[in-house]
Parts: C-alpha cells; sequence; structure tokens
C-alpha cells in the first residue's frame, strides 16, 4: 500500500496523477466525484510547539479493514490510501486518501469519517523538535 518514487537525493513524493487513476479504475467508471486528502507534515504541532520531523508507524491489517469497510458505503466505489511510514521532514506527504463515489453527499462524509479511523486506528506519529 506504500508507493513513492525518490527524487532530488532522499525526498519521497507521492504519485497522485497514478493514485486518482487507479482510484478511477477501480470505481468501474460509475463515479460521478473522486476526493484526494493529502496528509502533510507541518511545521508546528496542533498546540503550537515547532516541529523539524515526526516518525510514522502505520497498522496495515487495521488500514485494510477501515478501506474494506469504507467501499461497502452507500455510493461509495472506491477508496485507496498510502501512507509513508518512517522519518518524514516538513513539508513531506504522510497519506493520500482517496475516495471515488456516486455524489458528493456520499464522498464527503465517507472521506471524513474513513479519514477519523485512520487517524484513530492505524496511523502513530511521534514529532521532533531537533
Amino acid at each position: 500500500m506504500f508507493s513513492a518514487e525518490s527524487v532530488e537525493g532522499n525526498i519521497l513524493l507521492m504519485d497522485m496523477i497514478e493514485f486518482v487513476a487507479k482510484l478511477k479504475k477501480r470505481a468501474g467508471g460509475d463515479e460521478g466525484m473522486v476526493l484526494i486528502h493529502n496528509g502533510i507534515v507541518r511545521n508546528s504541532s496542533r498546540d503550537g510547539r515547532p516541529v523539524k520531523s515526526i516518525e510514522v508507524k502505520a497498522d496495515w491489517g487495521k488500514l485494510s479493514r477501515i478501506l474494506a469497510d469504507t467501499r461497502k458505503l452507500p455510493g461509495i466505489m472506491a477508496a485507496e490510501a498510502e501512507i509513508q511510514e518512517g522519518r518524514l521532514g516538513v513539508g513531506e506527504d504522510i497519506m493520500l486518501l482517496g475516495l471515488a463515489g456516486s455524489t458528493r453527499e456520499y464522498v464527503i462524509t465517507a472521506l471524513a469519517s474513513t479519514l477519523d479511523r485512520i487517524k484513530k486506528d492505524v496511523t502513530i506519529k511521534q514529532e521532533f523538535s531537533s
């Protein structure tokens, strides 16, 4: 489920064009909307402390189950996620989460609930200030 390519040394960037194409293919042409969340390392924590990097770990089994649940929701044709594990610097991509579905009412609601579940149950992040 991890997808990345190496550019400019050690920087890893997820390929969003490829990611969207995969979603559309899995939806089989029935989708009316594709919605993407791109999580990025911020330079500060939620409480305002400076952040230089984070360490990310993922529970791939839980991610697989959450995506399977999402694909069963009304109006959802495809759901995919890619998470970069390891030490990531400010500005680097952490996660792509994408859903393809029939209408925005289904897709926006499903993406919000799926993202909440992934952040709660799948990813573990540790912030570093130096």
